[in-house]
């Protein structure tokens, strides 16, 4: 989920914009009357605001995160990597023939839509339901290279999109927002909330036999990617969806507690499972 509250010299006015006000808006009060067309949290990416030192900033994060990646990442991520056509040369476009949504369009039906800033959660499912990946476009400052609490487009497209090429983590993916708008629970917000945190933004997989990295925010953060795999003080434990969804998590330091699947079809079935769940409850929940 996105954020535009980023300090440093983050370049604002690509989303500072009337459209950008009124997509934000659209966004922050989705749900309710008048305010359900999700299209309209969208924005165009105005690709011609990026500076000099955003494209050198991508430059960086992405020759010194792919040098490590090669390695370590998944398999599955580094081939949606080379599927999307993700360059090292600049900032990817999400329009037009050049753009990542071409080659996710076939592959997957999959399509990243750039947003003005955070989005509310329901907001966030009902992207997700669609097989839309709401995208941050602004770029972290250099002097945040290593570490942002905050996502942005390197997190979100470097990070996230080339899973979005596989068409088992798709599914699971697009099950997952659909799920998320059954509930109004506050329990079952906490525990998709947990199932997020530790699989798509933290998440480990082992691949003949070694872990290797999958999670956004292993992917995209140069050092907390080297901790999740190296340090002493991670604590990686077998994933199971109950033990997940019961874990809770916190934002602003590297993560103690990570979960490794053993593969993405055990993670489609398990949210397969948790949606059924939640659809069975959903009656009781409408009605009461």
């Amino acid at each position: 989920m996105a954020s535009n509250k980023m300090s440093g010299s983050l370049n604002h006015a690509m989303i500072d914009g009337t459209e950008a006000k009124a997509a934000q808006a659209m966004a922050d009060r989705f749900g309710e009357p008048g305010y359900d067309d999700i299209t309209k949290v969208y924005i165009a990416q105005n690709y011609a605001g990026y500076t000099e030192e955003n494209q050198e900033t991508w430059r960086i994060l992405y020759d010194r995160q792919m040098a490590y990646l090669a390695d370590h990442a998944s398999d599955v991520y580094l081939s949606g990597a080379r599927s999307i056509n993700l360059v090292r040369d600049h900032i990817p476009y999400l329009e037009g023939p050049k753009s990542v949504n071409t080659f996710l369009q076939r592959l997957t039906g999959w399509q990243s839509r750039a947003v003005p800033g955070y989005l509310p959660a329901k907001a966030f499912f009902a992207c997700l339901a669609r097989r839309e990946f709401p995208t941050t476009i602004v770029i972290r400052p250099k002097e945040s290279i290593d570490y942002l609490p905050e996502p942005d487009i390197f997190h979100d497209i470097f990070g996230h999109v080339p899973l979005h090429a596989d068409p088992t983590f798709a599914d699971f993916l697009q099950t997952y927002g659909k799920a998320a708008l059954l509930t109004n629970d506050p329990v079952h917000t906490d525990r998709l909330a947990r199932l997020f945190w530790f699989t798509v933004e933290f998440g480990l997989i082992r691949e003949s036999g070694q872990v290797k990295l999958y999670g956004s925010g292993l992917i995209s953060s140069p050092g907390e990617s080297k901790h999740a795999l190296d340090s002493n003080e991670v604590e990686r434990r077998p994933f199971d969806l109950e033990t997940v969804c019961a874990t809770s998590f916190e934002i602003d330091h590297y993560q103690p507690i990570l979960y490794v699947l053993e593969s993405f079809e055990q993670l489609r079935d398990a949210m397969n499972s948790y949606a059924e769940r939640l659809l069975n409850e959903a009656p009781a929940t409408a009605s009461a």
